[in-house]
Protein backbone atom coordinates (compact mmCIF):
# COMPACT_ATOMS: atom_id res chain seq x y z
CA UNK A 1 0.00 0.00 0.00
CA UNK A 2 2.52 2.34 0.25
CA UNK A 3 6.23 2.48 -1.90
CA UNK A 4 9.01 0.49 -0.24
CA UNK A 5 12.64 1.23 -1.34
CA UNK A 6 15.28 -1.44 -2.05
CA UNK A 7 19.01 -1.11 -1.94
CA UNK A 8 20.69 -3.08 -4.48
CA UNK A 9 24.63 -3.17 -4.75
CA UNK A 10 25.90 -4.99 -7.85
CA UNK A 11 28.10 -4.22 -10.63
CA UNK A 12 26.44 -0.46 -10.52
CA UNK A 13 24.22 0.59 -7.07
CA UNK A 14 20.85 0.80 -7.34
CA UNK A 15 17.55 1.62 -5.43
CA UNK A 16 14.44 0.30 -6.85
CA UNK A 17 11.06 1.62 -5.29
CA UNK A 18 9.16 -0.89 -5.33
CA UNK A 19 5.38 1.01 -5.69
CA UNK A 20 1.51 -0.04 -5.64
CA UNK A 21 -0.80 0.24 -8.05
CA UNK A 22 -2.41 2.99 -7.36
CA UNK A 23 0.80 5.68 -7.22
CA UNK A 24 0.70 8.18 -10.02
CA UNK A 25 3.01 10.62 -11.16
CA UNK A 26 1.96 13.26 -8.63
CA UNK A 27 1.92 10.84 -5.71
CA UNK A 28 5.12 8.96 -6.20
CA UNK A 29 7.12 11.57 -3.73
CA UNK A 30 9.79 12.19 -6.08
CA UNK A 31 10.18 13.81 -9.62
CA UNK A 32 10.55 11.19 -12.84
CA UNK A 33 14.42 13.29 -13.21
CA UNK A 34 15.20 11.21 -10.35
CA UNK A 35 15.08 7.67 -12.18
CA UNK A 36 16.45 6.44 -14.44
CA UNK A 37 14.18 3.23 -15.59
CA UNK A 38 10.56 2.76 -14.90
CA UNK A 39 9.25 -0.95 -14.99
CA UNK A 40 5.87 -1.10 -15.56
CA UNK A 41 4.14 -4.41 -14.57
CA UNK A 42 0.85 -5.51 -16.09
CA UNK A 43 -1.10 -8.58 -14.86
CA UNK A 44 -1.64 -10.76 -18.34
CA UNK A 45 -4.92 -11.53 -17.02
CA UNK A 46 -5.68 -8.33 -15.70
CA UNK A 47 -8.70 -5.57 -17.52
CA UNK A 48 -6.38 -3.93 -19.87
CA UNK A 49 -8.12 -0.34 -19.59
CA UNK A 50 -6.61 0.73 -15.97
CA UNK A 51 -3.21 -0.05 -16.39
CA UNK A 52 -2.69 0.88 -19.94
CA UNK A 53 -4.38 3.98 -19.02
CA UNK A 54 -2.01 4.48 -15.86
CA UNK A 55 1.15 3.39 -18.01
CA UNK A 56 0.52 5.99 -20.86
CA UNK A 57 0.39 9.08 -17.85
CA UNK A 58 3.74 7.98 -16.48
CA UNK A 59 4.75 7.73 -19.98
CA UNK A 60 3.50 11.27 -21.10
CA UNK A 61 4.78 12.99 -17.60
CA UNK A 62 8.54 11.38 -18.33
CA UNK A 63 8.61 12.28 -22.10
CA UNK A 64 8.02 16.03 -20.57
CA UNK A 65 10.22 16.04 -17.74
CA UNK A 66 12.69 13.46 -18.16
CA UNK A 67 12.99 12.30 -21.98
CA UNK A 68 16.21 9.65 -21.46
CA UNK A 69 14.36 7.48 -19.06
CA UNK A 70 13.80 3.75 -20.10
CA UNK A 71 10.06 2.03 -19.74
CA UNK A 72 10.51 -1.74 -19.47
CA UNK A 73 6.99 -3.23 -19.50
CA UNK A 74 6.82 -6.61 -17.58
CA UNK A 75 4.03 -8.50 -18.32
CA UNK A 76 3.81 -10.63 -15.42
CA UNK A 77 1.92 -14.19 -14.43
CA UNK A 78 2.09 -15.69 -17.70
CA UNK A 79 2.14 -19.15 -16.55
CA UNK A 80 -1.37 -18.72 -15.49
CA UNK A 81 -2.84 -19.41 -19.75
CA UNK A 82 -2.15 -21.49 -22.21
CA UNK A 83 0.41 -20.60 -24.78
CA UNK A 84 -1.65 -19.57 -27.48
CA UNK A 85 -3.68 -17.48 -25.10
CA UNK A 86 -0.41 -16.15 -23.72
CA UNK A 87 0.65 -14.98 -27.19
CA UNK A 88 -2.50 -13.33 -27.81
CA UNK A 89 -2.97 -11.44 -24.72
CA UNK A 90 0.39 -10.36 -25.47
CA UNK A 91 -0.21 -9.04 -28.18
CA UNK A 92 -3.20 -7.50 -27.28
CA UNK A 93 -1.80 -5.37 -24.49
CA UNK A 94 1.10 -4.36 -27.05
CA UNK A 95 -1.28 -2.98 -29.30
CA UNK A 96 -3.81 -1.37 -27.21
CA UNK A 97 -0.47 0.47 -25.25
CA UNK A 98 0.91 1.66 -28.23
CA UNK A 99 -2.33 2.56 -29.97
CA UNK A 100 -3.35 4.84 -26.63
CA UNK A 101 0.29 6.65 -27.07
CA UNK A 102 -0.27 6.96 -30.74
CA UNK A 103 -3.67 9.03 -30.08
CA UNK A 104 -1.87 11.36 -27.44
CA UNK A 105 0.14 12.74 -30.13
CA UNK A 106 1.54 10.95 -33.51
CA UNK A 107 5.65 11.90 -31.75
CA UNK A 108 4.74 8.50 -30.12
CA UNK A 109 4.75 6.52 -33.01
CA UNK A 110 8.45 5.67 -32.85
CA UNK A 111 8.92 5.67 -28.77
CA UNK A 112 11.24 2.90 -27.16
CA UNK A 113 8.72 0.85 -25.34
CA UNK A 114 10.31 -2.47 -24.51
CA UNK A 115 7.62 -5.65 -23.65
CA UNK A 116 9.01 -8.67 -21.76
CA UNK A 117 6.84 -11.46 -20.66
CA UNK A 118 7.83 -12.57 -17.18
CA UNK A 119 6.58 -15.44 -14.57
CA UNK A 120 7.70 -16.08 -11.46
CA UNK A 121 8.11 -19.86 -11.88
CA UNK A 122 10.45 -19.81 -14.54
CA UNK A 123 13.51 -17.70 -15.14
CA UNK A 124 12.23 -15.19 -17.23
CA UNK A 125 11.50 -12.23 -14.75
CA UNK A 126 15.32 -12.79 -14.25
CA UNK A 127 16.51 -12.59 -18.11
CA UNK A 128 14.08 -9.50 -18.12
CA UNK A 129 15.60 -7.21 -15.50
CA UNK A 130 18.94 -8.28 -17.16
CA UNK A 131 18.00 -6.61 -20.13
CA UNK A 132 17.18 -3.80 -17.98
CA UNK A 133 20.25 -3.55 -16.18
CA UNK A 134 22.39 -3.69 -19.41
CA UNK A 135 21.16 -0.80 -20.17
CA UNK A 136 22.36 1.07 -17.03
CA UNK A 137 25.76 0.06 -17.29
CA UNK A 138 28.27 2.06 -18.69
CA UNK A 139 30.98 -0.01 -18.82
CA UNK A 140 28.56 -3.02 -20.65
CA UNK A 141 31.27 -2.95 -23.63
CA UNK A 142 34.29 -3.40 -21.76
CA UNK A 143 32.52 -6.31 -20.00
CA UNK A 144 31.18 -8.16 -23.38
CA UNK A 145 34.49 -7.71 -24.71
CA UNK A 146 36.07 -9.64 -21.38
CA UNK A 147 33.41 -12.17 -22.29
CA UNK A 148 34.09 -12.47 -26.09
CA UNK A 149 37.97 -13.49 -25.24
CA UNK A 150 37.74 -15.66 -22.28
CA UNK A 151 35.54 -17.52 -25.34
CA UNK A 152 37.71 -17.34 -28.29
CA UNK A 153 40.37 -18.07 -25.87
CA UNK A 154 38.56 -21.03 -23.90
CA UNK A 155 36.76 -22.52 -26.57
CA UNK A 156 33.63 -21.47 -25.01
CA UNK A 157 30.34 -21.67 -26.92
CA UNK A 158 28.61 -19.05 -24.06
CA UNK A 159 29.91 -16.84 -20.91
CA UNK A 160 27.62 -15.57 -18.57
CA UNK A 161 28.65 -12.70 -15.85
CA UNK A 162 26.26 -13.30 -12.82
CA UNK A 163 24.99 -11.25 -10.04
CA UNK A 164 25.14 -14.48 -7.55
CA UNK A 165 22.70 -13.30 -4.96
CA UNK A 166 19.63 -11.97 -7.57
CA UNK A 167 21.27 -14.40 -10.00
CA UNK A 168 20.45 -11.69 -12.35
CA UNK A 169 23.59 -11.83 -15.60
CA UNK A 170 25.21 -8.48 -16.08
CA UNK A 171 26.82 -9.07 -18.96
CA UNK A 172 27.71 -11.92 -21.41
CA UNK A 173 29.53 -12.18 -24.56
CA UNK A 174 28.36 -11.29 -27.91
CA UNK A 175 26.29 -14.46 -29.39
CA UNK A 176 23.26 -15.13 -29.02
CA UNK A 177 21.46 -15.72 -25.42
CA UNK A 178 19.53 -19.03 -25.57
CA UNK A 179 16.91 -19.65 -24.14
CA UNK A 180 17.58 -23.47 -22.26
CA UNK A 181 21.44 -22.35 -21.92
CA UNK A 182 20.64 -19.24 -19.54
CA UNK A 183 18.10 -21.18 -17.33
CA UNK A 184 20.33 -23.94 -17.01
CA UNK A 185 22.98 -21.59 -15.55
CA UNK A 186 20.72 -19.91 -13.33
CA UNK A 187 19.51 -23.16 -11.80
CA UNK A 188 23.01 -24.21 -11.53
CA UNK A 189 24.01 -21.03 -9.68
CA UNK A 190 20.83 -21.75 -7.50
CA UNK A 191 22.41 -25.23 -6.34
CA UNK A 192 25.55 -24.05 -5.31
CA UNK A 193 23.89 -20.97 -3.61
CA UNK A 194 22.03 -23.47 -1.47
CA UNK A 195 24.82 -25.47 -0.09
CA UNK A 196 27.70 -22.65 0.23
CA UNK A 197 26.94 -21.52 3.42
CA UNK A 198 27.61 -25.14 4.19
CA UNK A 199 31.54 -24.56 3.51
CA UNK A 200 33.87 -21.68 4.65
CA UNK A 201 37.44 -20.61 3.61
CA UNK A 202 40.21 -20.39 6.08
CA UNK A 203 40.76 -16.81 4.73
CA UNK A 204 40.82 -14.33 6.96
CA UNK A 205 39.10 -11.95 3.87
CA UNK A 206 36.06 -10.08 5.32
CA UNK A 207 34.73 -9.74 2.03
CA UNK A 208 33.57 -6.44 2.87
CA UNK A 209 33.65 -4.73 -0.62
CA UNK A 210 32.56 -6.19 -3.30
CA UNK A 211 35.56 -5.66 -5.15
CA UNK A 212 38.79 -6.99 -3.70
CA UNK A 213 41.90 -3.92 -4.68
CA UNK A 214 44.56 -7.01 -4.09
CA UNK A 215 46.02 -8.99 -7.04
CA UNK A 216 44.20 -12.03 -8.25
CA UNK A 217 44.72 -14.84 -5.46
CA UNK A 218 47.51 -17.37 -6.39
CA UNK A 219 45.42 -20.81 -7.54
CA UNK A 220 45.69 -23.31 -5.06
CA UNK A 221 48.79 -26.10 -5.78
CA UNK A 222 46.06 -28.69 -7.63
CA UNK A 223 45.74 -26.50 -10.48
CA UNK A 224 48.02 -26.36 -13.89
CA UNK A 225 48.35 -22.87 -14.29
CA UNK A 226 50.83 -20.12 -16.10
CA UNK A 227 52.14 -17.44 -13.81
CA UNK A 228 53.92 -14.20 -15.47
CA UNK A 229 57.42 -13.62 -15.81
CA UNK A 230 60.13 -11.21 -17.10
CA UNK A 231 58.69 -8.43 -15.33
CA UNK A 232 55.72 -8.98 -17.49
CA UNK A 233 52.73 -8.17 -14.16
CA UNK A 234 49.16 -8.79 -14.17
CA UNK A 235 46.99 -5.93 -15.75
CA UNK A 236 45.97 -2.93 -13.33
CA UNK A 237 49.10 -4.36 -11.11
CA UNK A 238 51.76 -1.93 -10.37
CA UNK A 239 55.47 -3.45 -10.90
CA UNK A 240 57.27 -4.69 -8.01
CA UNK A 241 59.69 -1.90 -6.31
CA UNK A 242 61.58 -1.48 -3.26
CA UNK A 243 59.99 0.04 -0.75
CA UNK A 244 61.75 1.16 3.08
CA UNK A 245 58.65 -0.46 4.80
CA UNK A 246 57.75 -3.96 3.23
CA UNK A 247 54.17 -4.54 3.35
CA UNK A 248 53.64 -8.04 5.35
CA UNK A 249 52.30 -10.25 2.71
CA UNK A 250 48.83 -10.87 3.15
CA UNK A 251 46.92 -14.01 2.45
CA UNK A 252 45.49 -14.74 -1.00
CA UNK A 253 41.23 -14.18 -1.24
CA UNK A 254 39.57 -17.50 -1.87
CA UNK A 255 38.08 -17.86 -5.29
CA UNK A 256 35.90 -20.99 -5.28
CA UNK A 257 35.26 -22.52 -8.34
CA UNK A 258 32.99 -25.47 -9.85
CA UNK A 259 32.37 -27.95 -12.62
CA UNK A 260 29.68 -30.24 -13.74
CA UNK A 261 29.30 -32.28 -16.74
CA UNK A 262 26.01 -31.54 -19.26
CA UNK A 263 25.84 -35.34 -20.06
CA UNK A 264 23.47 -36.75 -21.53
CA UNK A 265 21.61 -33.91 -21.99
CA UNK A 266 24.38 -32.41 -24.06
CA UNK A 267 27.32 -34.29 -24.25
CA UNK A 268 30.41 -33.32 -24.69
CA UNK A 269 29.63 -29.96 -22.97
CA UNK A 270 30.55 -28.60 -18.77
CA UNK A 271 29.30 -26.05 -17.19
CA UNK A 272 31.88 -24.64 -15.16
CA UNK A 273 31.62 -22.10 -12.47
CA UNK A 274 34.34 -19.14 -11.49
CA UNK A 275 33.80 -16.63 -8.46
CA UNK A 276 35.47 -13.51 -10.10
CA UNK A 277 34.40 -10.88 -7.06
CA UNK A 278 32.36 -12.19 -3.56
CA UNK A 279 29.30 -11.63 -5.63
CA UNK A 280 30.05 -11.98 -9.12
CA UNK A 281 30.73 -15.24 -11.05
CA UNK A 282 31.60 -16.46 -14.45
CA UNK A 283 29.82 -19.47 -15.52
CA UNK A 284 30.32 -20.61 -18.92
CA UNK A 285 29.85 -23.56 -21.59
CA UNK A 286 33.16 -25.57 -22.00
CA UNK A 287 33.93 -28.55 -24.22
CA UNK A 288 34.48 -31.20 -21.79
CA UNK A 289 37.80 -32.35 -23.55
CA UNK A 290 39.02 -28.77 -22.93
CA UNK A 291 38.34 -28.56 -19.65
CA UNK A 292 39.80 -31.98 -18.98
CA UNK A 293 43.21 -31.81 -21.17
CA UNK A 294 44.00 -27.77 -20.73
CA UNK A 295 42.39 -27.18 -17.16
CA UNK A 296 45.53 -24.95 -16.51
CA UNK A 297 44.37 -22.79 -19.31
CA UNK A 298 40.96 -22.33 -18.90
CA UNK A 299 42.12 -21.19 -14.71
CA UNK A 300 44.59 -18.79 -16.39
CA UNK A 301 42.16 -17.14 -18.50
CA UNK A 302 39.96 -16.61 -15.77
CA UNK A 303 42.97 -14.89 -13.45
CA UNK A 304 43.05 -12.37 -16.60
CA UNK A 305 39.39 -12.29 -16.56
CA UNK A 306 38.86 -11.12 -13.00
CA UNK A 307 41.75 -8.64 -13.11
CA UNK A 308 40.14 -7.01 -16.22
CA UNK A 309 36.63 -6.74 -14.08
CA UNK A 310 38.64 -5.54 -11.46
CA UNK A 311 40.49 -2.81 -13.40
CA UNK A 312 37.05 -1.78 -15.19
CA UNK A 313 35.29 -1.08 -11.80
CA UNK A 314 38.14 0.50 -10.56
CA UNK A 315 38.22 2.93 -13.49
CA UNK A 316 34.32 3.50 -13.26
CA UNK A 317 35.36 4.49 -9.06
CA UNK A 318 37.89 7.03 -9.93
CA UNK A 319 35.46 8.21 -12.92
CA UNK A 320 32.76 8.55 -10.57
CA UNK A 321 34.70 10.42 -7.49
CA UNK A 322 36.49 12.75 -10.37
CA UNK A 323 32.88 13.90 -11.14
Amino acid sequence: MRVAKHLIDTVIPLEIWDCPGNVTVDTLGASLVDFSTIVFVIDIRDLYQHPVSKLVEFIVAACQINPDINFEVFVHKAERLQEDDKIENFRQIHERVMDRLIDESPEFEQFPLNFHLTSIYDHSLREAFSRMLHKLIDSLPYLEELLNVFCSNTASPKAFLFDTSSKIHVATDTSPVDKATHNLCCDYLSMLNSFGPLYRSNSNDPRTSRFSPTPAPTPPPTATTSTPTSGITPAGTPPLTSSSSPVPPSKPHFYPSAATSLSPSRPGTTLTYHLVTPHLALLALLPTTVYDMRRGLVEWNVVWFREGVREIWESGLRGGLES
